[in-house]
């Protein structure tokens, strides 16, 4: 894990807000000392998640996005560290990795253009290169008998979530994808409306169900593939759930689990899917977040789920007075995750 950025107990310090008679996450949450061998740690440890993030943007870039998902982990862990440690939901169940050094590929994209096609080819590269540090990671962190808690990046990091699950299991993985896009576009170089397809074509990702795809940003050419590929690939709409009302979110996520429960799944969580959140492709119109909460919880509490990823928030993009609403956000949805996956409530 040479590409790592260990959190250390000064940082966990700068973002906890101390108060007398209050215990927060921030002082309970575990993190490797220095000096210590990571992976033996990890294995040895009883703590059951491990928080990482991942700051960057490329392959939102990539994909004709806006930039500002680099600023999600910050934000989110500020938030996560603050939330109260307590009988409901502790601290010490969390690992606080670090995370993944993208800083030189963040410098890297400052002047390219994804409007021009020799820079576009570049920033697939660099997204490429983010791809093997992700997976390598993940690898790691389930390999050693751990959850990874996924925050921040560009859908892109899907497919290292993937990969590296797969490769740690030893056979491909399911994924369940909270999102108004499918991200299952053609192989054309990596960015972040490919890495479901990229993940399948190389045979990581065994069946894969999209919740919530919105119809009018869907095209035509995705939606022929998907049908070709109905045994492994299927999705619902956001529109037929909850503007038509033809069918029930309940039913429907009880349908998706029915499809992707018998082998290890992924959990990825699109913000773009939640209206007015700040993100590279904003919506008006979508799932609320407590359908999203309930989301979480209803499929955190398999056993078979293996990671959930947090992805496309952005709050650089936000207005100054709300850009950390999202990092708690975040922070609502891990706990959901970590309350639902509990040893207690795994069915």
């Amino acid at each position: 894990m040479e590409k790592l950025i260990p959190f250390t107990v000064n940082d966990l310090a700068k973002v906890t807000n101390h108060r007398s008679g209050e215990i927060k996450f921030g002082e309970k949450m575990i993190v490797i000392p220095k000096g210590v061998d990571k992976i033996s740690f990890l294995k040895d440890s009883e703590a059951k998640y491990v928080l990482l993030g991942i700051p960057e943007d490329i392959g939102v870039r990539a994909n004709f996005g806006r930039p500002g998902a680099a600023s999600a982990w910050e934000s989110a862990i500020k938030s996560i560290a603050n939330i109260q440690h307590n009988r409901f939901s502790k601290g010490s169940q969390i690992i606080v990795l670090g995370q993944i050094n993208v800083l030189e590929e963040m410098r890297d994209v400052e002047n390219l253009d994804f409007n021009d096609i020799d820079d576009r080819s570049k920033l697939s590269q660099l997204v490429e290169k983010i791809d093997k540090e992700v997976s390598h990671i993940i690898f790691t962190i389930v390999k050693a008998g751990k959850i990874p808690i996924i925050i921040g990046g560009g859908h892109n990091n899907a497919y290292g979530n993937i990969k590296g699950s797969a490769l740690a299991k030893g056979k491909p993985i399911n994924a369940i994808n909270f999102d108004a896009h499918s991200d299952f576009r053609i192989l054309e170089g990596r960015h972040s409306g490919n890495g479901f397809s990229y993940a399948y074509e190389e045979g990581f990702l065994k069946k894969y169900f999209i919740f919530g795809l919105h119809e009018n940003y869907t095209s035509k050419s995705v939606l022929d593939i998907i049908k070709k590929l109905e045994d492994r690939v299927r999705y619902n709409t956001y529109d037929s759930v909850n503007i038509r009302k033809e069918k029930d979110f309940s039913r429907e996520m009880a349908l998706a689990l029915e499809f992707i429960r018998t082998d290890s799944f992924g959990i990825e969580i699109d913000l773009d899917a939640i209206p007015n959140i700040a993100s590279s492709a904003m919506t008006i119109s979508g799932f609320s977040v407590e359908e999203l909460r309930q989301f979480i919880s209803f499929f955190g509490q398999h056993r078979n789920a293996t990671y959930i990823h947090i992805c496309e928030g952005a709050p650089d993009l936000a207005d100054s007075p709300n850009n950390n609403l999202i990092g708690k956000l975040i922070g609502y949805l891990v706990t959901d995750f970590i309350k639902a996956n509990n040893e207690k409530n795994i069915i």
